[in-house]
């Protein structure tokens, strides 16, 4: 018997564990045995809920463009199809991913259609439980950047038009669910205001980074997501590492930010280190170690659908899973926030 309990996604009729696997290492630092190694350890804790996207691996690049999926989907080829959730995501422009049909230049009826099928080629499956636009094509603040800026408007492809793009696919059955990913507030309450004015699918999640050094959800976008039933799938919930407090004795501590120091620009913020050393001393002074704090915080907020996790290895998720189910009694949650208040959002 599962130790997680599923969660509903969103006014769909989804349900999906309180975890899921994420894959974006899977061709890069994970090889395919020790890959499929991971997907059958979480299946076998109850964890049948996976995420991927079609530019994994990371950080993105022309050689491994695809790996992720792939290798997913010679695993997804053994397993009993109607068992498994399977969420990925199209790519969208202004990443300077030129391997990816060209660009993309935006997120339209041809990039989407094409991005659906290239990933059902990869995955080896005739649909997706979850189809997700990785970011949006609008210009808005993203991946580190903490201002809105309208000087840098776009033109850009309007959000009825990727609605109805996606409806043709659900429609066909190549798409179960569709979804969003990187948004803010006023993204959700276009996707969801047209999806209801114009009969068209509904958003049922936004896959957003949260964790102990980014509670920027917590404000509009909890109100937003909560009020227009739409479910929050927590991304890099131990900060690329941060959290597990290994950089903090060891700078050079084996992982994706000494392997490519210029990935992950949003933790190279000032306050970033002191406030994982508080977390860190917290974490020990009850006892647990930083990794069961972050993890089990993530997991324990109301307003998460599911935790996505990633590791490296097996060895690494054999750590992250049980970690994830730590409790998170009243003492601690306000500990937690008291370093909050001293120091908000060092990563958004």
């Amino acid at each position: 018997m599962s130790l997680f309990k599923n969660r509903p996604l969103g006014r769909s009729v989804l349900s999906v564990p309180e975890i899921c696997l994420g894959t974006m290492t899977f061709g890069e630092q994970t090889d395919e045995a020790d890959a499929h190694a991971q997907l059958d350890y979480a299946l076998a804790h109850g964890i049948n809920f996976l995420d991927t996207a079609e530019m994994y691996a990371v950080p993105a690049r022309a050689e491994t463009c695809g790996a992720s999926e792939s290798i997913v989907g010679r695993w997804l080829k053994r397993q009993v199809r109607e068992k498994i959730i399977v969420a990925t995501k199209v790519a969208g422009p202004s990443r300077n991913l030129d391997w990816i049909r060209g660009g993309p230049l935006a997120i339209d009826r041809a990039n989407i259609r094409a991005a659906v099928e290239g990933s059902l080629q990869r995955l080896q499956t005739d649909y997706i439980d979850l189809y997700q636009l990785h970011w949006p094509e609008r210009n808005q603040p993203m991946f580190g950047q903490w201002q809105y800026e309208p000087d840098k408007e776009r033109d850009c492809t309007p959000i009825r038009a990727q609605l109805e793009a996606l409806a043709e696919l659900v429609g066909e059955g190549k798409l179960r669910h569709v979804a969003v990913s990187n948004e803010h507030p006023w993204g959700i309450m276009e996707f969801t205001r047209l999806a209801d004015e114009f009969g068209l699918p509904r958003i049922v999640s936004t896959q957003n980074a949260y964790s102990l050094l980014n509670r920027t959800y917590e404000t509009a976008l909890a109100e937003t997501c909560h009020r227009q039933q739409v479910g929050l799938l927590a991304y890099s919930p131990l900060a690329f590492g941060h959290l597990s407090g290994k950089y903090l004795d060891n700078p050079t501590a084996a992982g994706r930010l000494t392997q490519w120091p210029n990935f992950g620009q949003r933790y190279a913020k000032p306050n970033v280190a002191p406030a994982v050393a508080a977390y860190a001393e917290l974490a020990r002074s009850h006892g647990l170690t930083p990794t069961q704090l972050a993890l089990g915080f993530v997991r324990s907020r109301w307003f998460v659908a599911s935790t996505i996790i990633g590791a490296s290895s097996l060895a690494q998720l054999k750590e992250t899973l049980p970690a994830t189910l730590t409790p998170m009694h009243a003492d601690l949650l306000a500990a937690i926030d008291a370093i909050h208040l001293r120091y908000t959002n060092p990563a958004p």
